[in-house]
């Protein structure tokens, strides 16, 4: 119980909202995609006539994304979700973080557990907060209990801090891959997304052209490029939310990394303190 009673203390209050703001943000931005869709690109301006029943003009790229097909506020809307949950996926990482910087902070908490000072450890995790505090504070704590606990034997006194650190690293991993999921999600559905819009751009292109009655290589060239255009709107979205999803896995290894170092360092400190 000592690590879920030093975490729910610790918990900050957006890892409360994040579950709620995960299910609002999606269906918003879909909204929205629809408005910059209809209103930005769908603005007559844009058109030949200032008609969006016709062609582009020449050289005009939000007219040529307007003709991208319905597909296109889909993937507009995969953009929007990618940079929103960027964004807070960077928020929560700095407050995982907590204050300061994580590597100074292990290597003062290192010095203190390895000087036995175990009292000043848990107040710089106090003032450092954060999910490498939250652990090292959880470890810590059981390092006092277990020394108290005499009854207790060596090997099970180790099982049982290694288990507390396990338990509290755990706990913490969770929140930081909170959301990853989606960023990995998109990267797929966006290019498949824009290849469904050239497929469907495609099939009405040459439906016209049969109803024409006489080939038009121009207007079948123009709606060929209009198609193509859904396909790389979905590919651009795609190589972001990779990029954004490696960053993000890359963040929280490091922070992981540090909690893990400084966990092996309780564990060795116990170890030469109980022998």
């Amino acid at each position: 119980m000592g690590v879920l009673n030093t975490l729910e203390k610790s918990m900050p209050s957006f890892q409360k909202t994040s579950t709620f703001f995960a299910t609002i943000v999606i269906p918003v931005e879909l909204v929205v995609g629809i408005m910059v869709y209809k209103y930005i690109l769908g603005d007559p301006s844009h058109f030949v006539d200032n008609n969006p029943l016709n062609h582009p003009l020449s050289g005009d790229i939000l007219g040529m994304m307007y003709k991208g097909g319905d597909t296109v506020p889909v993937i507009i809307t995969y953009f929007l979700v990618v940079l929103t949950f960027l964004i807070e996926r960077i928020w929560t990482l700095k407050k995982a973080r907590g204050n300061g910087n994580p590597a100074q902070f292990v290597v003062r908490v290192k010095m203190l557990i390895s000087a036995h000072d175990i009292d000043t450890a848990i107040k710089e995790c106090d003032l450092q907060q954060g999910s490498i505090a939250s652990v090292i504070r959880a470890g810590l704590d059981k390092f006092q209990e277990l020394e108290n606990r005499k009854e207790l034997d060596f090997d099970k006194k180790n099982l049982s801090l290694q288990k507390e650190l396990e338990d509290a690293a755990d706990m913490e991993l969770p929140m930081l891959e909170k959301n990853i999921i989606i960023l990995s999600t998109i990267a797929s559905l966006s290019t498949l997304t824009g290849l469904l819009g050239t497929v469907i751009g495609m099939v009405k292109a040459f439906a016209a052209l049969a109803h024409s009655g006489a080939p038009d290589a121009l207007g079948l060239a123009t709606g060929i490029s209009e198609a193509l255009m859904s396909t790389a709107l979905g590919m651009i979205t795609s190589m972001l939310a990779i990029i954004f999803y490696s960053y993000v896995t890359t963040r929280i290894d490091h922070i992981m990394y540090h909690t893990a170092e400084a966990g092996q360092m309780i564990v060795r400190t116990f170890n030469s303190s109980v022998e």
